[in-house]
């Protein structure tokens, strides 16, 4: 069960990370990279605070990062928007 919840805590900093990087469009590419260094450490942060294992929170960032990025693709084939 810690391990579902580590995977939708997870999704939620992903999904906020969304956000932060739609309202910074117009930032360079360097600031983007470090953006999504924070929110990866706030992720393995979550993770590793609920589970106390350190090799179950790169496993399950591992999987919610696939999934965030899977939805992304997918909405970008469904909705373009550009």
């Amino acid at each position: 069960m810690k391990n579902y919840v580590v995977f939708l805590f997870q999704l939620i900093v992903w999904s906020g990370y969304t956000v932060v990087e739609w309202l910074s469009v117009d930032d360079k590419l360097l600031f983007k990279i470090l953006m999504f260094l924070i929110f990866s450490y706030l992720a393995i942060y979550v993770g590793n605070s609920i589970l106390k294992s350190n090799k179950k929170t790169i496993l399950i960032t591992g999987i919610s990062l696939f999934f965030y990025g899977a939805v992304q693709i997918l909405l970008k084939i469904v909705m373009p928007y550009s």
